[in-house]
């Protein structure tokens, strides 16, 4: 791994509580003076699932933390004050307590540069599976006798970009392979990128208006909770298809099940949904999965053996860094202390 930081003074305990941690990242953490235990927890349970107390019980003597999807609450961490770290194997850290890190004087760090190509590729997926009508396909070949099925082309195509961070630029570099016509919906425009890769930047509305396939990059926050309800999707022309590699919460599943049902929409392709956060709607979920008209991903847009290297490697590398009192990898800093200044 290239960039290392220098070992830290005397051997840390690190805890690995994500699924597919590779022996490469093992050995790195101990070759700078870590002593790494991954957790093993039951069939069917994971850190997300896990109890609190079990996770107290894996982390008590534990001086860093890589973290898949856990809750991380003011409680958990007033529970263990010897770690210094929590480190998210990932970009989202919606389920990290931000006021409760800084109250407990906690740094929290992101995988920032490991899996947006990786999750560009599935978006790109998404759209080429479900406009081409790749699931209806192999079932008719599947059932018998496999009667053609006519879909849509991506090559010029016009494409709707919401949210400009890592992985939507990468999802528009794979897009001018297509001589696809680009728009893009961010808060903070960048002329010198529309004009380097020819995007437009243009409102929400006109771009659901315009677009052939939307596909959704920002932020889950409160204010973009539903930022695609029943009144935007009813913008969109019917045989458009929505993408969605970004956070379940950002689209109303309801409408977009609705808006199916009812022959509004051409198809989706969804690798998130609100029934990750909100088990409630599991049923609007299963209902989803099962048309013909959408294709699914179980949130693993990330889940490739290269993406999950070099996210390990990234929550790796913040981990060295910080045991060190040292700044991590550019863009990784979440919450820090008065020697590491966060960049969010």
């Amino acid at each position: 791994m290239n960039g290392e930081p220098n070992m830290v003074d005397e051997r840390k305990s690190v805890v690995v509580t994500q699924k597919f941690f590779d022996g490469e990242t093992i050995r790195f953490l101990e070759e700078n003076g870590c002593d790494v235990t991954v957790a093993r927890f039951p069939e069917g349970v994971t850190d997300a699932t896990a109890g609190e107390a079990e996770l107290i019980a894996l982390l008590a003597e534990a001086d860093a933390w890589i973290v898949g999807h856990a809750q991380v609450t003011l409680s958990l961490l007033q529970a263990l004050p010897r770690l210094k770290i929590v480190a998210r194997r990932g970009v989202g850290y919606e389920k990290v307590d931000l006021d409760a890190a800084r109250q407990t004087g906690k740094v929290v760090t992101i995988a920032a540069g490991g899996n947006e190509e990786s999750v560009a590729d599935r978006t790109l997926a998404l759209m080429l599976g479900v406009a081409h009508r790749l699931r209806e396909s192999q079932q008719q070949l599947i059932d018998g006798p496999g009667a053609i099925l006519l879909g849509h082309d991506l090559y010029a195509r016009t494409v709707g970009i919401i949210g400009l961070g890592r992985i939507a630029r990468n999802v528009v570099r794979r897009l001018k392979a297509f001589d696809a016509t680009v728009l893009v919906h961010t808060p903070r425009p960048d002329p010198a990128y529309a004009d380097a890769m020819g995007v437009e930047y243009v409102d929400l509305d006109t771009l659901l208006e315009r677009a052939d396939f939307v596909s959704l990059h920002a932020p889950f926050k409160p204010e973009t909770k539903h930022l695609i309800n029943a009144g935007r999707l009813a913008l969109m022309k019917p045989d458009a298809f929505l993408i969605n590699t970004g956070r379940g919460g950002l689209v109303d599943d309801r409408a977009l099940l609705a808006a199916l049902q009812e022959e509004r929409l051409g198809g989706a392709g969804l690798d998130v949904f609100e029934s990750e956060a909100n088990p409630a709607l599991a049923d609007v979920t299963r209902e989803l999965v099962r048309r013909p008209d959408v294709v699914a991903t179980p949130h693993s847009g990330a889940s490739t053996h290269e993406g999950l290297r070099r996210t390990n490697q990234v929550a790796a590398r913040c981990v060295v860094s910080v045991l060190n009192d040292q700044e991590p990898p550019s863009g990784c800093l979440i919450v820090g202390h008065s020697r590491l200044r966060p960049v969010y």
